[in-house]
């Protein structure tokens, strides 16, 4: 399995139409260039969680691609993901490490910049930094950063680092070329009208910054 950020999709099922809808949705996308693949579904029971993941990590799998759960260590020791990604009222890092063993991957978010200090910070296989511009898809997220800070935090870090929060097509290039390993999105491809268009002109920025 590969581990490459660059093209981060968060999937959320519900704002791609539901449970079918979200398999075609994640098939298009790793055709078309996603390269890690979280599920965060807060709407939905553990159980919907577990038998969705059974269908998609296949896909993941033959594309070569992370398949990361949001939160919930459990459910990605029920279905073997690669790894978790954790926030900061989740278990700690060093527990969620003794749960899953040393080969899953494990990730972080960072919304404070005391945060950047905490021991699990020092643990952490990537960190997600943000949100970086104001974003509608988490309800309970911390205010933007903005661009300039990302950039001072990203310099205090050696882990990767994939950005997240409101992040589009516009703000891409810019998000890259502030240090970013990769961008994170949610309503970019799950909302959009063609995702694997989207994915694919995303993939293209990030390349194009990258130059």
């Amino acid at each position: 399995m590969k581990f490459d950020l660059s093209l981060y999709l968060v999937l959320d099922p519900v704002m791609c139409g539901g449970f079918d809808a979200a398999i075609r949705l994640t098939q298009q996308v790793l055709d078309a260039g996603v390269t890690t693949l979280q599920l965060r579904a807060p709407q939905w029971k553990k159980r919907d969680w577990l038998h969705l993941s059974y269908r998609i990590m296949p896909l993941c799998c033959d594309a070569n691609v992370a398949y990361l759960i949001n939160d919930h260590i459990d459910i990605a020791l029920a279905c073997d993901a690669d790894g978790v990604h954790l926030g900061q009222g989740d278990l700690p890092l060093a527990v969620a490490r003794q749960l899953l063993g040393p080969d899953k991957i494990l990730g972080l978010s960072i919304s404070q910049l005391q945060h950047l200090q905490g021991e699990d910070c020092l643990l952490a296989d990537y960190l997600g930094v943000g949100p970086v511009f104001p974003t509608g898809t988490k309800q309970d997220a911390d205010p933007a950063i903005g661009l300039a800070q990302f950039r001072d935090w990203r310099k205090q870090v050696e882990q990767p680092v994939v950005a997240i929060g409101g992040i589009g097509l516009p703000e891409t290039a810019d998000i890259i070329r502030a240090g970013a390993d990769g961008i994170a999105v949610v309503s970019a491809i799950c909302a959009a009208s063609d995702p694997a268009a989207a994915s694919r002109t995303l993939g293209q920025r990030i390349q194009e910054a990258r130059a």
